[in-house]
């Protein structure tokens, strides 16, 4: 961004974040989210989640920069510095396309769903017993049988997150992939997932689904009980993100690869 745009700011409703931004609304002369061109959005990494994920129900998503005042901050910025103000640092600010994965679910009444996933969408076994799914991209059964704890769908801006606890592949923004990663599996056992394109549409079918119930979570909506999943990489609903010179997104996957 060459010049300075209209910013809101959102904050977080813990104690932390309410403090440190009391020094931000002071620096800046604050437009409404309705009027802004960039959404400054203070708290951590679930916090900037949920704004993002409630703009997905408005008519237009703004920019989101975020400015770390939580846990992690993955997805954040570093917290206010006096001697760099707010709109000359989000000028100068690098950005990065997010594409959210859209979850679709019929449970086991034949009732619907439909939720958004900035990070990914899981499967998940909902008692002690083992999940079965039946696993189709494109329409093509790709493996008849899945034995496990579940399954998830990670985006590339996700892949960090549980992801990668669960031993699945870090994805380089702007790859356009999805990573297919099984927790837990018991059949087939050496199975380690698969990296797909973005184009992929994605279908589980629960296998003995009375028996093994299984719940899907797309970030922190659920559905339990479920029947069939669909997941669709959703190009109409594509958010941006807003990081620092040298300390974009790119890079801190990057440095994420390379720790030991």
């Amino acid at each position: 961004m060459s010049v300075e745009p209209r910013l809101a700011l959102i904050v977080s409703d813990s104690p932390r974040a309410q403090a440190g931004a009391e020094a931000l609304r002071r620096s800046h002369d604050w437009v409404p989210p309705t009027e802004a061109d960039v959404l400054v959005v203070v708290g951590g990494d679930g916090f900037l989640l949920h704004v993002l994920h409630e703009m997905l129900d408005w008519d237009h998503v703004l920019p989101c920069y975020g400015v770390n005042l939580g846990t992690v901050g993955f997805l954040m910025n570093g917290p206010h510095d006096a001697l760099h103000p707010i709109g000359q640092r989000v000028a100068q600010a690098h950005a990065v396309s997010v594409r959210p994965l859209e979850m679709h679910v019929v449970d086991q009444h034949g009732k619907a769903f439909c939720y958004y996933a900035i990070n990914e969408v899981s499967l998940l076994r909902e008692t002690r017993q083992t999940a079965k799914l039946e696993v189709r991209i494109n329409g093509k059964v790709r493996m008849e049988e899945l034995a496990g704890d579940g399954i998830l769908v990670s985006t590339p801006a996700g892949s960090t997150a549980y992801n990668l606890s669960a031993g699945g592949p870090i994805l380089p923004l702007g790859s356009r992939m999805l990573a297919l990663t099984p927790l837990s599996p018991f059949r087939p056992r050496r199975w380690k997932g698969a990296i797909l394109p973005e184009s992929a549409e994605v279908e589980f079918r629960i296998l003995e689904p009375k028996k093994r119930p299984v719940a899907a979570v797309a970030d922190q909506k659920e559905v339990r009980q479920v029947r069939d999943v669909k997941i669709v990489a959703c190009q109409r609903k594509e958010l941006t993100l807003l990081f620092d010179p040298g300390e974009s997104l790119e890079e801190r996957i990057f440095a994420e690869q390379f720790q030991v």
